[in-house]
This record gives C-alpha cells, sequence and structure tokens, in this order.
C-alpha cells in the first residue's frame, strides 16, 4: 500500500511513501531499519489518517548523506519534506532513532500529537549492533518470535557492523548527542510507549522522559522489548487512535 516516492532533500534523494486519508501522520523509523518496519502500522491506520513513511537518508531505498549528519540535520530533511509535500501541523510516530529524530521537530515546529516508541534523549553509549541486539530480543521475548522473520529481512541491512563508514560516523554522532534540551521545548501532547524488556533504552530512562516533557504519558507494556510497538500491536493501534 502507497507507492515509492523519491524527493531530494539538503543534496539527497529520500524515499517516502504515502497513502491512506485524513489526519497527517508521519511515520519515523529506527537505526538500521526502513519503511517496512513502520507500515505494519500505517496499513492498520490508513482507514483513518494519511500515512507518510519516510526512509530516512543511508536507510532503505534513500541515498546515504555526503557528510556526517546529525539528528537535527535529519529533522531538517524531515522539515523539508513536510514543506514540499504540504503536510499541516501532522502527527509524529517514532521509534528509537526515528523518535530522537521527532523530538528535535517536535521542539521547533507546530505538531499536534507526538507518540515515542523506545526512543533515546538522554546520551547513552552504543554497545553492540543494533541488529545483533534485536535478534538475540527476537529469541528471548514471547510473543515476539512471530515477527523474526520479518526483523531478519528488514533489520539492520546498515548496522554498525554493516554500515558504510559515513554511517558509522553518523552512528557515533548520534548516541553522543544528548536531547533533554529539545525535549523541554515539547509542547504538544506527548505519548510514550514503552516495553518493559527494552534492551536498548530501558523503561528508567523512559521515565526520566516523561517528567521532562511538559505534557507527557507512559504506557509500560510487560514482557516487551525494544519492539514493544510490534509485540502489542493491536493494542498499541487502538491506543493511537484514541489519541491521535
Amino acid at each position: 500500500m502507497g507507492v515509492d516516492m523519491k524527493i531530494n532533500v539538503k543534496d539527497t534523494d529520500v524515499n517516502y511513501i504515502q497513502y491512506g486519508k485524513g489526519k497527517e501522520l508521519i511515520l519515523l523509523h529506527g537505526w538500521g531499519q526502513n519503511i517496512e518496519m513502520m507500515k505494519p502500522l500505517g496499513d492498520r491506520l490508513e482507514d483513518k489518517y494519511h500515512i507518510t513513511i519516510i526512509d530516512l537518508p543511508g536507510f532503505g531505498a534513500s541515498a546515504e548523506p555526503e557528510k556526517v549528519f546529525t539528528v537535527s540535520d535529519y529533522c531538517e530533511v524531515v522539515e523539508e519534506i513536510v514543506k514540499k509535500l504540504k503536510i499541516k501541523k501532522p502527527t509524529l510516530i517514532g521509534h528509537s532513532f526515528g523518535g530522537r529524530v521527532s523530538i528535535v521537530y517536535a521542539s521547533r515546529n507546530e505538531i499536534d500529537k507526538l507518540i515515542l516508541f523506545g526512543s533515546p534523549c538522554i546520551r547513552t553509549e552504543e554497545k553492540e549492533s543494533l541488529k545483533l541486539k534485536t535478534l538475540k530480543t527476537l529469541k528471548k521475548v514471547p510473543g515476539l518470535n512471530k515477527f523474526e522473520n520479518f526483523a531478519k529481512r528488514h533489520i539492520g541491512s546498515r548496522d554498525y557492523k554493516n554500515a558504510s563508514e559515513m554511517m558509522r560516523k553518523i552512528l557515533v554522532e548520534t548516541v553522543n548527542t544528548d536531547l533533554s534540551e529539545y525535549a523541554k521545548k515539547i509542547k504538544c501532547p506527548t505519548l510514550l510507549m514503552w516495553g518493559d524488556n527494552d534492551l536498548e533504552e530501558p523503561v528508567e530512562r523512559a521515565r526520566e522522559l516523561e517528567k521532562v516533557i511538559d505534557d507527557a504519558a507512559l504506557i509500560v507494556f510487560p514482557n516487551s522489548s525494544h519492539y514493544a510497538y510490534l509485540e502489542n500491536i493491536d493494542q498499541v493501534i487502538k491506543i493511537i487512535k484514541e489519541f491521535v
């Protein structure tokens, strides 16, 4: 659902899809991922919402940046796409790295609502590749194994181990950036959805983030990982529809 399209932003060809009709929703994937990891949400929301899903530069079918992008640079990409596509006051839904970008975007743009899944805000250390950690988690968390084949196809094609030199530099830049000051500027209603077994971004960090954002609420899913939004997708869809 939705046809891949290209748009040139910051001298980079960026791939995106749009489909559905209704309120504007923009979905941003995590590091090493692509549009396909957010489509399970978009496909269940297209009946009531106009969905835009972006392959962030360096991932999926989007070109790599020609310079080291900061999280703010990625935000500028989204800002320019929103402007060119004439999207008005969207709700942003971001997972992990896409959540980082969403935090910066929400701090300096008018949006309707913000939804974050396992999104790092406070500076952390990168210890092992996202793909390795993800696939380890897939084998341990009850209920997530049904997504294992899906995840193997769509996660980590450009994780740290296999990434180009440019994307490695971008990853280092990203994990060394603290976004707390951006989060403090967010004024729109914000919903945090986290897995209590999130190994990449522990739920304790979500509780800290909830305190930093003025109008935020946290929902914690039991027996769920960094991919709680997929593990609990039916419940997540109901919550999104009620919140948005």
